[in-house]
């Protein structure tokens, strides 16, 4: 079998390599061991698979050797592939314990409507992020025993965001916003993305950013300051890592 390999040499748990293709293919990214395997013949390991659009993303999950390896199998034709590794993700100095921002845990208000429910957590996204991370968190967080909702912050262009946030932190105990460079892209303003997230005047940490395959150069185009806030990035947290610690957090703040 034919492939086109990359070297790219030692990697950081959390880096996001890109590969960039002319037609369709199977991208592997592989450590080299695994990569040793593949060339071979050998049953191996590798996170990717076959990406019909390009470019696609995939995520170191340990730091050590990687390649990437680029083949038709089981496909016609031929393709042309490069790849490239993205600048490094938010650091993780960032990473305090949760506990110490005890404004993220909010009663919901009174509701007006007996039938309107609460939940201990709701999380707005960009709708194009819903199954590359939002399932997935969701699932972990029901499989805490926790009340989710999210159906209704799948925000499009055209939403309001503030509208949307409050909306949510008046029913929920804990808000997560997912962000993302689709969540981005929906043109939502540094200005009001930071006024959420905080009160500037009490200092009130209203909602928790869930970096999700987004670079620090990226946050820091979109928002100095959201960049010192604390965060939780999927580079460095599996969804079920990250909602563990929510309702940890939230277990601590019951009775």
């Amino acid at each position: 079998m034919s492939y086109i390999q990359f070297d790219l040499g030692n990697c950081q748990r959390g880096e996001i390599v890109e590969a960039t293709l002319a037609a369709g293919a199977n991208v592997r990214l592989m450590t080299s061991s695994e990569f040793f395997n593949y060339k071979n013949g050998r049953q191996h390991r590798f996170i990717g698979g076959l990406a019909k659009q390009s470019p696609v993303r995939l995520q170191v999950t340990q730091s050590g050797h990687w390649f990437v390896a680029v083949d038709m199998q089981g496909l016609r034709g031929s393709t042309r592939a490069s790849v490239r590794k993205l600048p490094g993700m938010l650091p993780e100095i960032r990473d305090v314990p949760l506990s110490s921002v005890p404004s993220l845990v909010h009663e919901p208000a009174p509701q007006i409507e007996a039938s309107a429910e609460s939940y201990d957590v709701f999380i707005s996204h960009a709708s194009d992020d819903k199954e590359t991370i939002v399932r997935s968190l969701v699932a972990e967080l029901v499989n805490q025993g926790l009340k989710v909702w999210y159906d209704e912050f799948a925000l499009r262009i055209g939403d309001s965001l503030r509208q949307k946030i409050d909306k949510g932190l008046a029913r929920s105990r804990v808000g997560l916003v997912v962000l993302s460079p689709s969540f981005i892209a929906k043109g939502w303003t540094n200005y009001e993305l930071e006024g959420i997230v905080s009160r500037t005047v009490s200092g009130e940490r209203l909602l928790l950013p869930i970096w999700h395959e987004i670079t620090k150069q990226q946050v820091i185009d979109f928002s100095p300051s959201l960049a010192d806030k604390v965060a939780r990035s999927t580079a460095t947290h599996t969804p079920q890592e990250i909602a563990a610690e929510i309702a940890g957090l939230l277990r601590s703040r019951t009775g």
